[in-house]
């Protein structure tokens, strides 16, 4: 499949006479934050190059973006600066101003022949793309830049289980993927637009934000494209040849710690999967399960299910099963306050909430171990829920994602079945610390997060 036609699968329009005398074509960036690998930036800059006008590439940096935290604007921003600095060596024009971003882009189209978005998945995103939409008078394309494959292709509905999207994701990607090269501009939009003046990357510092600021940021891993691609260099060295083998364990895991890069869009995953093919394909099939299958299944998630964030979100088989064991005795119950603070009994639960108030991520394994006991020890399987949603979207970089609302679902029952009735959890599969005590360097971790 060739690059255009793949890109065409992504575009959904609304047409409009296409007004003249205007100044520029306009991208909203949003999701996809990076010049490579980018298939809305590359759409736009068609456009720019068939219409002979210049390409602004406009991010608004929201001061109230819904969770986030210090932490998370930090790293955007590292991201955010290199992505100035290579679209200033490109020739291309960046704007970035620190106003609600829905009423910057407003703003901007007014002056443009034609506007670009990329697709969000979250609640807030769609109804922002949409608000634009009606309050434009000019064509309107939004390009799906995320998903490897565009989400209504993939799937025509919620799936119930990763089963639905293997098959097609797998075969599609692996034999023929695409490469997404850069459209090479027919106009400076660096020089025919400089007289648009938005935020100086040298000299601002995330701190002068209006934000909240509880949660520092993290010093172990920067954002940025260089910086993910430091990472997919390491684990392509080291780390994919024992990923399926060594990702449970509990010491050095195999990981690729790809997760904040791919949720702020710093890295493309139509990227990282070719790189990952051309170094080890015969290793690959583990590493791209998670990347392809489990990443885009929550796209289908956030997409058809309206309540991907809420308890009433969950397969009606999950909630009836714990709603019939909502009485049953629990050995230890906890507040949300004691769940931040890692105030439990349980060492390994404690070590993995201090992992990700440190680190802003946590190991995958003990993710769902520390989800499900959000479910047990809580008062009830919904104040579970919202803790879990809460406190992985405060902490984690790759928080506040469509992953994130999909593992927590996953916790509670989500893309999975039914399991031998047990008391709390009903059918809903469990989990214990027995498990956790079989893998490999189990005593290292817990040492190196409880003391």
């Amino acid at each position: 499949m060739s690059d255009l036609e793949s890109l065409h699968q992504r575009i959904s329009e609304t047409p409009r006479p296409i007004p003249h005398q205007r100044a520029y074509v306009l991208y909203w960036m949003q999701a996809s934050q990076r010049i490579d690998y980018n298939p809305a930036l590359n759409y736009a800059q068609w456009i720019a190059n068939q219409q002979e006008l210049p390409l602004l590439i406009y991010f608004g940096i929201s001061e109230n973006y819904p969770e986030a935290q210090l932490r998370h604007y930090q790293f955007m921003w590292e991201g955010l600066k290199e992505l100035h600095t290579e679209a200033s060596k490109r020739r291309l024009k960046v704007l970035m101003r620190i106003e609600d971003p829905l009423m910057g882009a407003l703003h901007l189209s007014k002056e443009a022949s034609w506007v670009v978005a990329d697709q969000g998945y979250l609640r807030h995103q769609v109804a922002w793309r949409e608000e634009l939409s009606r309050h434009i008078d000019t064509p309107f394309s939004l390009v799906e830049s995320e998903a490897s494959i565009p989400v209504r292709s993939a799937y025509p509905k919620e799936a119930w289980q990763a089963g639905h999207l293997r098959k097609k994701l797998l075969s599609q990607l692996k034999p023929n993927g695409v490469e997404w090269h850069s459209v090479i501009p027919a106009v400076d939009a660096f020089a025919s637009l400089s007289q648009l003046q938005g935020l100086p990357p040298s000299r601002f510092q995330v701190s002068s934000l209006k934000i909240p600021k509880e949660v520092l940021p993290v010093t172990w891993l920067k954002g940025g494209r260089q910086e993910a691609l430091k990472q997919l260099k390491r684990f392509l060295s080291k780390d994919l040849a024992q990923y399926a083998e060594k990702r449970n364990h509990l010491d050095h895991p195999a990981q690729s710690n790809l997760s904040p890069y791919l949720h702020f869009g710093q890295i493309s995953a139509i990227e990282i999967v070719q790189k990952v093919l051309e170094s080890s394909p015969k290793v690959a099939d583990s590493f791209l399960d998670e990347l392809l299958v489990r990443r885009e299944l929550s796209f289908n998630f956030c997409h058809y299910n309206p309540r991907y964030d809420q308890y009433e979100g969950l397969p009606e088989w999950a909630k009836t099963t714990l709603n019939e064991h909502k009485t049953d005795s629990r050995p230890y119950i906890y507040t949300p306050q004691e769940w931040e603070k890692a105030k439990t009994h349980d060492p390994f639960w404690n070590a993995a909430q201090r992992e990700m108030l440190e680190t802003g991520k946590m190991h995958n394994y003990l993710r769902m171990y520390w989800g499900k006991k959000l479910l047990e020890w809580s008062e009830t399987p919904e104040e579970g829920f919202k803790t879990a949603l809460y406190l992985n979207n405060k902490y984690s970089l790759d928080g506040r994602d469509p992953n994130s609302y999909a593992g927590v679902a996953w916790c509670f029952g989500k893309h999975d079945h039914p399991f031998q009735e047990r008391p709390i959890y009903g059918k809903i599969r469990s989990m214990n610390a027995n498990g956790l005590r079989k893998k490999p360097g189990f005593e290292a971790y817990l040492a190196q997060w409880n003391n």
